[in-house]
């Protein structure tokens, strides 16, 4: 079973004390899933923030994979910022352990603690942001396609 206090080191959960994390903790879930399993399908509705405690999943858009993510990462965020049917989807590479956090969840966290629910919106659109700046550095490397 994962730790509130552990939760601290991962970046989601920046800058959140650990009586943060506690109060909050319970509404929390953990998941597990097995090599293999689909845990966000693309074009599918989600509702929740997913945060890597163990194992390692890949992120795809029609079958092509797009990235790796590791324990400490977070996914999902998109759909639940913007409400939208998932755009890519998340397959797990090994078995996993997953700490999620519902809609539901940071209504609830917003109503707690706006100072918690105001770090975690910050921390995620800095993790969208990085996430972001990579895939620029990455579309760099191809090369300028030529228009006629």
């Amino acid at each position: 079973m994962v730790q509130p206090q552990t939760l601290q080191k991962y970046s989601l959960f920046n800058g959140l004390t650990e009586e943060q994390i506690n109060n909050f903790f319970p509404l929390m879930q953990q998941e597990e899933y097995s090599h293999d399993e689909v845990i966000i399908a693309e074009g599918k509705p989600n509702d929740k923030i997913f945060f890597l405690i163990e194992g390692n999943v890949t992120v795809s858009k029609k079958e092509v994979i797009l990235a790796q993510f590791g324990e400490g990462e977070a996914f999902g965020e998109m759909e639940v910022l913007d409400i939208m049917p998932a755009a890519a989807s998340i397959k797990s590479l090994s078995a996993v352990k997953i700490m999620s956090i519902s809609n539901k969840t940071m209504r609830e966290i917003y109503k707690m603690d706006i100072k918690a629910f105001s770090l975690i919106i910050m921390n995620l659109a800095r993790s969208l942001s990085r996430r972001l700046r990579k895939m620029d550095e990455t579309l760099k490397s191809y090369p300028t396609p030529i228009f006629y």
